[in-house]
């Protein structure tokens, strides 16, 4: 049996964040936990107007129906799970020095590297770090964004995958490539 490189990297991928730490940082909550994380979502949820139960820092039915709710609102699965991309929404990072104005669009990005695929964009350029391939529908080729624990990119390559609010994020090396993975992470439209 042959074993492809994207194998590999999926295979690399799903070990690395079984035991990513970085993963833990926003534990879920669902029904029937407790503790401070609780309470933290609880605290948020009545801050934006989904919660109106006590903070009991108990995961109940209650709590349930706000994650819900808020999920609804911001148009993501709605599961009444607060995992980690549920608690980046209702919590999200400050916005970086100088992106105040800019708009933010949330999208399913995934990597990629020269190693895997052509080494030229569909513009011609060399494919490198700093570019993201896109459809050109939701984010016109030429466009610059900033990504957070990227940097600036620009939109120079496209994919028969690639469709809607996905894109791929050029990595130098297919390590750095399978380490990335997938996420849905929210991006800045600088132009």
């Amino acid at each position: 049996m042959r074993i492809g490189k994207l194998s590999i990297c999926a295979l690399i991928c799903a070990i690395v964040m079984m035991f990513c730490t970085s993963a833990l940082a926003a534990p879920v909550v669902k029904e029937g936990t407790a503790g401070e994380h609780v309470t933290k979502v609880q605290t948020l949820l009545k801050e934006k107007g989904f919660y109106f139960g006590e903070v009991t820092g108990e995961c109940d039915s209650i709590t349930v129906e706000a994650i819900k709710r808020f999920q609804e609102s911001e148009g993501i699965l709605v599961d009444g799970v607060c995992g980690p991309q549920t608690y980046r929404r209702l919590d999200p990072p400050p916005t970086p020095a100088g992106l105040e104005n800019a708009r933010r669009v949330w999208v399913n990005a995934s990597a990629y590297s020269p190693f895997e695929t052509s080494t030229y964009t569909a513009t011609g350029t060399i494919l490198r770090r700093g570019v993201i391939a896109t459809d050109p529908d939701f984010i016109p080729m030429g466009t610059r964004v900033y990504i957070p624990d990227y940097g600036e990119a620009i939109a120079e390559d496209r994919g028969s995958s690639i469709i809607g609010n996905k894109i791929d994020i050029a990595f130098e090396t297919y390590e750095e490539a399978c380490a990335f993975g997938r996420q849905n992470i929210e991006i800045y439209i600088l132009d």
